[in-house]
Order: C-alpha cells, then sequence, then structure tokens
C-alpha cells in the first residue's frame, strides 16, 4: 500500500517545528528516523495530514552529563549511543544499544522516536524505567520534564501532547558502586524480543541502596517490577535476594502466549533474567 496524501514539511529549527505541531496538532506526526512511522503511514494505520520533519533541526543530537544527569537529544542515533564513550559509564544503556532491532534500524532510527513511540516491545523503555530516567517535552509554551513511568501510558500511547515535541532524554548519573545490563531474548537478530529485562543496581554501605528492574515484551507497554525493586532496597545483596526479586518480576509480567514462548516460558525467562542481570549488576558494583 502507499501512504494516503499529506503535506510535508521540512523545519529548519525548533520554533519552526514547535510552530507547526501548535498550528497543526492531532492532524500532524514528527518525522525523525522514520523507522516505525514510515510503515505505519505506508498501511495506512496512520494518515495524517502533514508530516513535519525535525532531521535538521539543530541542537537535538547531543550526548553529554550536565548536572548529575545524562543528557541525550532526542535525535541521537541508536548506533552513535551504542559508539558514545559517555554512555559506557551507563552500562545498561551501553548493553541495550547494540542490540536495538538491527542494524540498518539502528543507523536511521532516533532515541525519541523509540520512546515516543511506545511499543511494549521497545527496549529503550525498559531500560529508561530500570534507570528511574525522565524525557523533556517542548512546545511553544515552554518545556516540561516527565517521569518515564509517567510517560509510558499504554501500548503506542504517551503522554506527550499534541503540540509537544520529545526534545530530550535524562538519566540520572549513578555513582561509582553501580552496575546494570540488558538482557534480550530473541529468535534471531533484529526480531522483537521474546522477553527483555533491564537492571541497574547501586550499592550504599555494604546493601542495596537502588535497584532498578524494566521489563520488555511481557505486557501492555513497557514494565516497571515495583514490587521486586522494594524488596531489594535496603537489602544484602546474593542469590536469595535476587531470586525473590525474579520472582516478584515474574508475577508482575503479563506476557501473551505466541509463536515466540507461551506465557509461562516466557514469566519463567523474567525470572532467571532478572536473577542474572541482578547478579551481573553486582559485579559491576563491586568492581566499582
Amino acid at each position: 500500500m502507499l501512504p494516503s496524501r499529506f503535506e510535508y514539511h521540512r523545519a529548519a529549527t525548533l520554533d519552526e517545528a514547535l510552530s507547526l505541531l501548535a498550528q497543526y496538532g492531532e492532524d500532524a506526526k514528527v518525522l525523525a528516523g522514520g523507522q516505525s512511522l514510515i510503515p505505519l503511514l505506508k498501511l495506512r494505520f496512520a494518515s495524517p495530514g502533514h508530516l513535519i520533519d525535525v532531521n535538521r533541526v539543530p541542537g537535538l543530537d547531543g550526548i553529554e552529563e550536565r548536572d548529575g544527569q545524562l543528557r541525550i537529544g532526542a535525535l541521537v542515533r541508536h548506533n552513535t549511543l551504542a559508539a558514545s564513550g559517555v554512555v559506557k559509564r551507563y552500562p545498561t544503556i551501553a548493553t541495550a544499544a547494540p542490540q536495538i532491532a538491527d542494524p540498518i534500524v539502528r543507523n536511521w532510527g532516533t532515541i525519541g522516536g523509540s520512546l515516543a513511540h511506545a511499543d511494549p516491545a521497545g527496549d529503550l523503555g525498559s531500560v529508561m524505567l530500570a534507570l528511574g530516567g525522565s524525557v523533556v517535552l517542548t512546545s511553544s509554551g515552554g518545556a516540561r520534564e516527565v517521569g518515564i513511568a509517567d510517560f509510558l501510558v499504554d501500548t503506542f500511547q504517551t503522554s506527550i501532547q499534541p503540540n509537544e515535541l520529545l526534545t530530550e532524554v535524562r538519566v540520572p548519573t549513578p555513582s561509582s558502586r553501580s552496575g546494570g545490563t540488558y538482557l534480550k531474548l530473541e529468535r534471531k537478530v533484529g526480531d522483537f524480543a521474546t522477553v527483555g529485562v533491564a537492571v541497574a543496581l547501586t550499592l550504599s554501605n555494604g546493601s542495596i541502596g537502588r535497584a532498578g528492574i524494566g521489563m520488555t515484551g511481557v505486557g501492555l507497554k513497557n514494565l516497571e517490577a515495583t514490587d521486586a525493586e522494594a524488596s531489594l532496597a535496603g537489602a544484602t545483596p546474593g542469590a536469595d535476594a535476587f531470586a525473590e526479586a525474579g520472582r516478584l518480576a515474574a508475577a508482575a509480567s503479563s506476557p501473551i502466549g505466541d509463536v515466540r514462548g507461551s506465557e509461562e516460558y516466557k514469566r519463567h525467562m523474567v525470572d532467571v533474567y532478572v536473577k542474572r542481570g541482578l547478579a551481573r549488576a553486582l559485579e559491576m558494583a563491586n568492581a566499582g
């Protein structure tokens, strides 16, 4: 199929992009990498009257640490993220970035576009949940910062308003005694995750100061295993604590049985990956 007719706008500045969004609102879609949007247009699952191309908007493709945060511009490509020296200090992101989709998608797809698409099988949503990340949503009236848990509302639904553009992703800078990873089960390279688990762990005086767990492909959106996180807070790190966290995370998941696996299998893999991920994160934290 071919997309329905639309008017194409190529924004040269952020102000121009925001002005176009304010003007056309719900009848507009933003084009960044296009790896999710273009297939939707071709299948006519999306039929906007206006397409706003933001690829040439300056200032949205940087990666830097500032004010205790890692700040990632919305137009940063997945491969740029994977190759970033700064991101190596954030192992949950660093291990996830090379696993997103396939090389072609990673070359073109953007961080902001991926999160705004809100696919429950997307990897970055779980990573940001585990890290306590947030997004900056900007309109002609100003900017607001929204925690990722509040941003991801439902399947392909976020809290972004029609006149807003996702301009930046923010992640708190971890302490030296921190670790994390992203584990992904897929049938072949580039496939959607059968199950994915993002973990982050910080030690404090020999105990677990903070733990974050995000889950991919086992719910109607990326899920945060809040009960499992709570069970780890203040606990002595080790097999017993990790086993309980794995059990609680699996119980919090809501997978659907399909060609990739049954509900029971996917819950089992959540349990396995949480325990395995936390063990790896603990090794990193102890090494720090």
